[in-house]
C-alpha cells in the first residue's frame, strides 16, 4: 500500500492511519478497539501498533475495511489466514466485510448439523476456499435487510438455503426460507430464530447452544462505554419495538453478543443478563 496524501489529521502520527474515505462504520474498531477509534465522524488510529497482537489487529482493520481506508505508509501485505478468524470452537468471524452492508460484519460456524453462514461479507476468493475447505455451506441465515452483502453469491456457490424474515424479504429475493411473524423457529438442531422487529420490521437474531446470539443490528457491545447498546439513531423502524424486542431476549441465556455493527463480547451469563437488563432500562428511559 503507497503513501495517501489524504491521510486524516486525526490519525496518531506514525506508520498506520486510515484515510479519509472512511465512511465510520466501526469495523476497524471492533478488531481493533484499543487502537483505533471514533473521532469527527470517522476512525483514525489513536495510537501506533507496536506489539505482534496489536499489528496483527491494525493487519485485521486492513482486512474488515469496506473502503480500503486502512492504510500503511511503509507497505507491505497482511499475514496470510487472518480471516475467517475464529473466535471459539467452530465460530469464525469471515472479515473481508462488505461496502453494501456498510461495513457489517458476518459470521460463519461448522457443526455436525450443518455449516452456516450469519448475514455475508462481501465475495472473496479466501471466505470461499475456507467453506470449501471446512465442509461446505448448508445454511445462510440473514438478520435483516441490511447485511445481506454477497448471501446470493455464497448460496450459489454451495447450493445453500437462504433464511430471512418475510418483513425484509425484500432485500432477499433468492431466499428459500421465510421466518413468518414473532414466532421463534428452529431451523436446525441447536438453532433458535427469535424475531426481534425493530431495527428494521424483519429483524432477527439467532442463537446457537445457548450461548451465541448473532445479533445482527439489534444489539451490540461498546468498548467505549463497556456495556451492551442499542443504536437509536440508526433504528430504521420502531426504537419501540425494538425496546419490546430486547426485553424479550431477557428469557433467553447466552454468553456470546456477535454483532453485525458495533463490537462483539463474551461475559458470564449472569452478567451478560445484568448488561441486558441495564440496556432494557436505558431504551425504555
Amino acid at each position: 500500500m503507497e503513501e495517501d496524501s489524504d491521510r486524516h489529521p486525526g490519525n496518531a502520527p506514525g506508520d498506520w492511519y486510515i484515510d479519509r474515505r472512511c465512511i465510520d462504520c466501526g469495523a476497524s474498531h471492533s478488531v481493533a478497539p484499543e487502537l483505533i477509534e471514533h473521532r469527527a465522524g470517522q476512525c483514525v488510529f489513536v495510537r501506533q501498533p507496536v506489539t505482534e497482537t496489536e499489528i496483527e489487529a491494525a493487519w485485521r482493520a486492513v482486512l474488515v475495511c469496506p473502503t480500503a481506508s486502512v492504510r500503511r505508509e511503509s507497505g507491505g501485505s497482511p499475514p496470510p489466514d487472518l480471516f475467517p478468524h475464529a473466535i471459539a470452537a467452530g465460530v469464525y468471524r469471515c472479515g473481508y466485510n462488505a461496502r453494501s452492508s456498510y461495513g457489517a460484519h458476518a459470521y460463519f460456524v461448522e457443526r455436525p448439523s450443518g455449516n452456516v453462514l450469519i448475514d455475508a461479507p462481501r465475495w472473496s476468493r479466501r471466505v470461499n476456499a475456507f467453506i470449501s475447505a471446512h465442509h461446505g455451506l448448508d445454511h445462510i441465515f440473514l438478520t435483516h435487510r441490511d447485511d445481506v452483502a454477497d448471501a446470493e453469491k455464497y448460496a450459489k456457490a454451495f447450493g445453500a438455503q437462504v433464511w430471512i424474515h418475510e418483513r425484509d424479504a425484500d432485500a432477499a429475493p433468492f431466499a428459500n426460507h421465510l421466518l413468518r411473524g414473532g414466532s421463534v423457529i428452529q431451523p436446525l438442531p441447536g438453532w433458535q430464530a427469535i424475531p426481534v422487529p425493530g431495527h428494521t420490521a424483519g429483524s432477527v437474531v439467532y442463537l446457537l447452544e445457548d450461548t451465541f446470539l448473532f445479533s445482527g443490528d439489534s444489539l451490540a457491545w461498546s468498548f467505549a462505554k463497556q456495556r451492551l447498546v442499542a443504536f437509536r439513531d440508526a433504528c430504521w423502524h420502531s426504537w419501540a419495538e425494538q425496546t419490546r424486542s430486547l426485553e424479550r431476549l431477557l428469557e433467553y441465556e447466552f454468553e456470546w453478543v456477535l454483532a453485525g455493527h458495533g463490537g462483539s463480547v463474551n461475559l458470564p451469563r449472569v452478567s451478560m443478563r445484568d448488561q441486558l437488563q441495564a440496556l432494557v432500562r436505558w431504551t425504555s428511559s
